[in-house]
Order: structure tokens, then C-alpha cells, then sequence
């Protein structure tokens, strides 16, 4: 059977996150609807990783088989038709065939996150639901030096929902940034992988940073707490974003 690649986009906000779930219409049955729909056929497709309910992605990555092979450029077109025709706020970026062995979840290696937080008295008109209403003044320079007291390689226990399936809170953080430009702040993260919450817990905790709740040793102690309580809050899914995946053939 043909394996393809697809990268995919989508506006999570009134989907219940990127899992098929029985409570709710996910990103995950909106495109097995649009393959149901294009090929008759049931498929179930894998993705490179979980998103929650308001969430969105830039560059989530899926794979699935079909029966049949097409032309790349023929399937990424007619699935974004019948994904345009239901309605569904998902677009299929690019498809590409690829070897059996393809595994959109176990063959990445690494995947990047961004959370984008708007500073600023005025709430958010073209923005809302695209990022983290925040009307207090941040020191986006202090988040930085606070993030950096977490990269590497930790016990991340402070930072891991009380609901995370993971074997493990031990990971390996690559790049946790802070910049700024006028208004927007964006927190960019990458790891080969992350724990159910973590970047959301991650710009809880920055965010008390740069209001000068929180110092960058205090952060470092929270993480080195290993306990949930001394975690910041959780921030609101809709500022994040599933933004790419790395794979070892550099596609």
C-alpha cells in the first residue's frame, strides 16, 4: 500500500484537539473525512504529535496508506477541495510519497513550538484567539534569561500535566527564546519531544518572569522543585502553535 506524507495546517479553535475523540469534531477526523470522502475508503492517519483544543499548527506532520497511489500535487488538491467543501479550517500543505518505514510520530527527531504572547493595554480584535492577550508590560529580556535556566537535559516534573501519559518527565530541551517585536512576544521551543502542557507551563512560568514575579533563579528552583505546585499558571492554548517537525532525511 503507498504510504504519503502530508504536512498539514489548521486554525485549532473550535476543534477539540488534534485526537479523534468521542466528545467533540478533532483535526484528526476532519482530514480521515476528507480521505473517506476523496477515495471511499476508512483510513486511519498518524500524526507527528498531539495538539489540544485551541491550538494550532503551521506544520504538523501525518502519514497515511491508501490502496491505490496518486500524484502528489493530485491528492494534496482534491483533499483541501472536499476539506474546503465540509468546511473544516485544516489545508493540506504538501504531500510526498514515502517509504514504508515513514513513521510521522517515531521517525522525527526533532519538533518546534511557538507561543506567541501580545503585550499591550488594548485587548486583541484581529488577533484574539491567535495569541495570549497579556495587557500588563512584560521584560521580554527576562523571560529569556529565565528560559534558559531551562534547556537541557531535566526532570521536568514541574512543568508536566497532572493527565501526561508520558513513561517519563525527563527530556532533553534543545532552545527555549524569548524575542520581541513591537507588541508580539514569541517564545520559540524545540525538542525531539515534550510532555503533555510543557510549553503552555513553560510561558505561564515566563510570563511571571517578565512582569518581575518570578527571577531567573527562581525559576531554576521551580524546575529543580520537581512539583507541580510550583509552577506558574498554564497558558491559554490558543497562543500556541504546532510549528514544524524535523526528520532525518532533512525533508
Amino acid at each position: 500500500m503507498p504510504r504519503f506524507r502530508m504536512t498539514v495546517e489548521y486554525d485549532g479553535t473550535h476543534y477539540v484537539g488534534w485526537q479523534r475523540q468521542e466528545n467533540g469534531h478533532s483535526v484528526q477526523q476532519a482530514l480521515e473525512n476528507a480521505i473517506l470522502s476523496l477515495t471511499g475508503e476508512t483510513v486511519s492517519i498518524r500524526g507527528a504529535g498531539r495538539t489540544d483544543s485551541g491550538v494550532h499548527a503551521l506544520g504538523q506532520v501525518i502519514h497515511a496508506d491508501f490502496s491505490r497511489s496518486w500524484a502528489p500535487y493530485k491528492l494534496r488538491n482534491a483533499l483541501n477541495a472536499h476539506l474546503g467543501l465540509a468546511g473544516e479550517r485544516v489545508a493540506v500543505l504538501d504531500v510526498l510519497e514515502a517509504d514504508e518505514s515513514f513513521d510521522a510520530r517515531f521517525s522525527a527527531v526533532r519538533r518546534h513550538y511557538l507561543y506567541r504572547i501580545i503585550s499591550r493595554p488594548a485587548p486583541l480584535a484581529v488577533e484574539l484567539k491567535r495569541a495570549w492577550w497579556v495587557p500588563k508590560p512584560l521584560d521580554h529580556e527576562r523571560m529569556h534569561e529565565a528560559a534558559q535556566q531551562l534547556v537541557g537535559h531535566h526532570d521536568f516534573t514541574t512543568f508536566r500535566s497532572a493527565h501526561c501519559q508520558a513513561t517519563s518527565p525527563v527530556r532533553t530541551l534543545d532552545r527555549l527564546d524569548v524575542t520581541r517585536a513591537g507588541d508580539l512576544i514569541e517564545i520559540r521551543a524545540s525538542a525531539q519531544s515534550f510532555l503533555h502542557n510543557q510549553i503552555r507551563s513553560f510561558a505561564g512560568t515566563l510570563k511571571l518572569a517578565g512582569e518581575g514575579k518570578m527571577s531567573p533563579a527562581d525559576v531554576k528552583a521551580a524546575l529543580e522543585a520537581r512539583d507541580r505546585a510550583a509552577c506558574g499558571p498554564v497558558a491559554p492554548p490558543e497562543g500556541l502553535y504546532f510549528l514544524k517537525v524535523d526528520y532525518a532525511d532533512g525533508l
